[in-house]
């Protein structure tokens, strides 16, 4: 960094530098050409001390930035801007709100930049209402026509889940003055919802009109599909990517292994995952993150290990990824060991890993790890709160579950939809119903929150369990919704608990029209026929589940050993260890027979249960 004696530097040339240090974001550049201008007339001058508080923003570093920018005597619209669009990227909302109240206050005009400045910083902390007055701002201050700011509102409405303001935004563009990043903008909206019918629908328009994709189109519509119906549409999308040039893009790689995982086809997932060059951090998680999806601890174990060998940090949500697993498949000994993990490597601090862990002990059976882990945490989110209580509910602690809602509330926090789902389930298995009926009342005269399927069906399961078969199918029947396979199968379950023929008959129908290949609904009405001993009825569910092809599903059990997990399916006879397993069974048949030969009352005690000991 050397000064030619014959060369001096003037007002023009400090901007220059102060960019190219910005660029290469190199801090230890910026303070060595800032102490050298500090020496010159110039430091004083408007614009070299703009391009120095923006250098120093670039390089992260936010207090000098904003400490310059206090000792400036003179400040414009771009000094501002500096700042505030600094403060916004890191999300700091109370920054930057002060900064363009002190802005106004100083007479500064704001421009499109201090906009979408504004913007960004609350749609990042996804606060509808700010946006809407940003908006409106904007709006009176003449920019409703400038296409950047309309691009930034469009995409912050969708990051707020506000996808019908983000059309009409869109929708009151002008068609010609829309750019590739205008389509851009609303179907990243699209993807962030998850809306796949939309996304193809703006898709099919942007071409139609003239408009080429880029790498970000492609992506931004991958990212919409996560279900297995949208496989085929991704598919496509993959093959038009391609064609247009987006093959070898490590971002739209780590793309499609993600949507592939989604829609589950985690072979062709694993096949780009495999021929792929060069894997980030992101590429491996995504990767687990499919085994994980599909319960394939060993995958997602062995991966994690590839990850590791490669060099490759796993992140928060690879960790996440891994405890999901180990809670999908009841891998307790694993999750401990992701639990010491996440410890030594400085996780545990995080929320969401300690949310992971919850919900992994509290399905593996371990509530008191659980418990421990719960109170241990420093910071506590209605969804550590829900996991905790979704735990107690799950594993028959239903007075613990019911305890903790109420010291939730008590400290002022607001259930969420999953907050009300998991008590409504501790009420279900508790057989509270007035309680339950209580707090289903409250979820929308209180907290204006709208009842889900999932919610609908709790309580038809709640009231069935009662006895009260008939209120039940009565509350289907106002609900403002179509019932699902969800609340039709809650009735059934009742039925069967409580020999309710007719209704049952009922809620079968309406589960063979939903779920016509389903093998449960016919499996449970026939028991209900054999328990009634209408055995022609019995005989015309198993005609009719063979005309129409319908298979149930084996049994099936999963053991783990030595880190590795078998499976073993009914009647299965080409498992390649079948003979020392059922040398295994005999013997263990063997043992059984002689303890209910000397102990009868364990027969006894199984015949009163319903269970069936004959060996």
């Amino acid at each position: 960094m050397k000064q030619q004696s014959s060369a001096q530097p003037n007002h023009l040339t400090f901007p220059l530098i102060a960019k190219a240090c910005a660029k290469l974001y190199n801090l230890a550049f910026s303070r060595i050409i800032h102490a050298h201008v500090a020496k010159t007339p110039y430091s004083v001058d408007i614009y070299v001390q703009t391009a120095f508080v923006d250098m120093y923003v670039k390089c992260n570093d936010l207090e000098c930035a904003y400490t310059l920018f206090d000792e400036m005597s003179d400040r414009d619209v771009a000094s501002w801007n500096a700042v505030i669009m600094g403060f916004a990227q890191v999300g700091s909302i109370d920054r930057v709100s002060s900064l363009f109240n002190r802005m106004r206050t100083e007479d500064s005009i704001p421009d499109a930049v201090t906009i979408m400045g504004l913007t960004q910083v609350v749609s990042g902390n996804k606060d509808r209402k700010l946006l809407s007055a940003v908006h409106c701002f904007g709006v009176k201050s003449g920019f409703e026509d400038d296409i950047s700011v309309a691009n930034t509102w469009i995409s912050g409405y969708a990051k707020c889940g506000d996808l019908c303001s983000a059309e009409m935004v869109f929708h009151g563009l002008n068609l010609d003055s829309l750019t590739t990043v205008s389509w851009n903008a609303m179907l990243s909206g699209c993807s962030y919802v998850e809306d796949c019918m939309k996304s193809i629908g703006i898709y099919k328009r942007m071409l139609n009109i003239g408009h080429r994709p880029d790498l970000s189109t492609i992506i931004n519509l991958l990212s919409s599909f996560s279900q297995p119906e949208w496989l085929c549409h991704g598919t496509l999308i993959h093959a038009h990517g391609f064609k247009i040039g987006c093959y070898e893009d490590v971002s739209l790689l780590n793309t499609l292994v993600s949507m592939y995982c989604k829609c589950g086809d985690i072979d062709s997932a694993r096949c780009i995952f495999d021929n792929m060059k060069e894997k980030s951090r992101v590429t491996w998680t995504a990767m687990i993150g499919g085994y994980s999806k599909k319960a394939d601890l060993d995958e997602a174990l062995s991966l994690f290990r590839a990850m590791e060998i490669a060099g490759e940090e796993p992140d928060v949500v690879t960790v996440v990824h891994l405890t999901s697993v180990c809670a999908k498949v009841g891998a307790l000994e694993v999750g401990k060991w992701i639990d010491d993990f996440t410890a030594s490597n400085g996780f545990k601090g995080n929320v969401m890993v300690c949310n992971a862990l919850l919900d992994m002990y509290a399905k593996c059976g371990s509530i008191q790890d659980a418990e421990e882990l719960f109170l241990a945490m420093e910071e506590k989110t209605i969804v550590s709160w829900t996991t905790m209580i979704a735990g107690y509910g799950l594993n028959g602690k239903f007075q613990e579950s019911l305890y903790l809602v109420d010291q939730m509330l008590k400290l002022g926090l607001e259930p969420n939809d999953a907050t009300f789902l998991a008590v409504l389930q501790a009420f279900t298995h508790a057989g509270f119903l007035e309680e339950g009926w209580v707090f289903f009342e409250k979820m929308t005269k209180v907290y204006g929150l709208t009842p889900g399927l999932d919610h609908y069906a709790c309580m038809a399961d709640l009231i069935g369990r009662q006895g009260k078969i008939e209120e039940a199918l009565k509350f289907i029947f106002q609900m403002p919704t179509k019932p699902d396979a969800g609340v039709w199968g809650a009735l059934l379950w009742a039925c069967k608990i409580h020999r309710n023929l007719k209704i049952a008959e009922y809620a079968a129908r309406r589960l063979f029209e939903l779920e016509p290949g389903a093998a449960a609904p016919y499996v449970e009405m026939a028991n209900i026929y054999a328990s009634a001993k209408e055995w022609d009825g019995f005989a015309a569910i198993r005609r009719e589940m063979k005309s129409k092809q319908v298979i149930k599903s084996p049994g099936q059990s999963v053991i783990q050993m030595y880190g590795k997990f078998y499976s073993f399916t009914v009647e299965d006879r080409y498992h390649r260890d079948r003979y020392r397993i059922f040398e295994a069974l005999d013997s263990l048949v063997l043992q059984l027979k002689d303890v209910i030969d000397l102990f009868p009352e364990i027969q006894s005690n199984a015949s009163s249960r319903g269970t069936n000991m004959t060996l």
